[in-house]
């Protein structure tokens, strides 16, 4: 899907799609594509818009385009924060931003959004376009909420958790609920590919925020402690905040200065911040892990396997070191 005319657009629209490339390391399309096989039970009723009961090549196809739009939706957003983080390099791979400039950047991430736009109008299924719409939109809302907060939204968990769930679950939240619809699942069921999206990317951006703290440069996208450099308030700092109060005057005079990094390091050292991070990040991958669970009961093994898949990804996400 990813053709361009220019051949440098081409190539630097592509360019976190290639092997060794890894950008985020949360493919969605691996998720979306266990999701679909994982739904495919008789549905009950008469067919729905010519879906009998079990999945036609036809709707696999039309949830495999679910699946790489989300790719390029994903991918996009990647290509633009890099640009507004002014970051050097991704998973240890130099930043197409650094590579070819920010303007070629933010075309490339345009370029993606708008074939993502032109696939998506091809399935002709209003409620679908709606929610991948509405993703779009909370990423953009998101990364607005980080640029603009107000002191007391900076310190707010709850607001914390909006704009996690606006810039990195909302996108594979909706797209788990859209193979579901596509499909003609019930709205109950709907609403639970919905939370198993929702939760595990919550999940991975909990260990993510955790990982800038006590992962290494080479593992982690944009570096350690990229984020706190940033001015960036994550869930490890807001946790120690709680139990240490004097550290939001730490906070409140920026990280400009090495040394209030190093202040706000020891008192997260002293704190349960980080634990208390993993916790919650463990709270929602067992929600997307019950999500699964409670799916309609199925004797199809290829079914079965999905799901397991699944929710070994749940486990997968808190486990990880990079």
């Amino acid at each position: 899907m990813v053709i361009a005319e220019v051949p440098t657009l081409a190539s630097a629209a592509e360019y976190f799609f290639r092997l060794g490339v890894e950008g985020k390391q949360f493919r969605p399309m691996v998720v979306l594509l266990l999701m679909a096989t994982a739904l495919n039970v008789p549905i009950p009723g008469p067919p729905f818009n010519g879906v009998g009961n079990s999945l036609t090549t036809e709707l696999r196809t039309r949830q495999q385009c679910i699946a790489e739009i989300t790719e390029m939706i994903h991918v996009a957003s990647l290509l633009h924060d890099d640009v507004l983080d002014d970051a050097d390099t991704r998973r240890g791979i130099s930043s197409l931003n650094c590579l070819m400039g920010n303007k070629l950047s933010v075309l490339a991430g345009d370029f993606l959004l708008s074939r993502a736009c032109v696939t998506l109008a091809s399935l002709k299924n209003t409620e679908v376009v709606t929610l991948l719409a509405t993703a779009v939109e909370h990423l953009v809302a998101g990364e607005t909420m980080q640029m603009t907060t107000t002191s007391e939204q900076r310190y707010s968990i709850d607001y914390y958790m909006q704009k996690t769930y606006y810039k990195t679950a909302s996108l594979i939240s909706n797209s788990c609920k859209a193979i579901a619809l596509l499909a003609g699942h019930t709205a109950e069921v709907a609403t639970t590919a919905f939370e198993y999206g929702k939760n595990l990317g919550l999940a991975f951006q909990l260990i993510d925020d955790v990982l800038d703290f006590t992962g290494t440069s080479t593992s982690l996208g944009k570096g350690s402690l990229s984020d706190i450099r940033h001015g960036i308030i994550t869930a490890p700092i807001l946790f120690a905040m709680e139990e240490f109060p004097q550290l939001s005057a730490v906070v409140d005079h920026g990280f400009d200065n090495p040394e209030n990094v190093n202040i706000a390091l020891e008192y997260l050292g002293k704190s349960r911040g980080i634990q208390m991070s993993r916790e919650l990040a463990m709270k929602h991958a067992n929600l997307a892990a019950e999500a699964i669970e409670s799916l309609p009961v199925t004797d199809d093994e290829d079914v079965r396997k999905s799901r397991r898949a699944l929710v070994d990804l749940t486990e997968r996400v808190i486990m990880r070191n990079k």
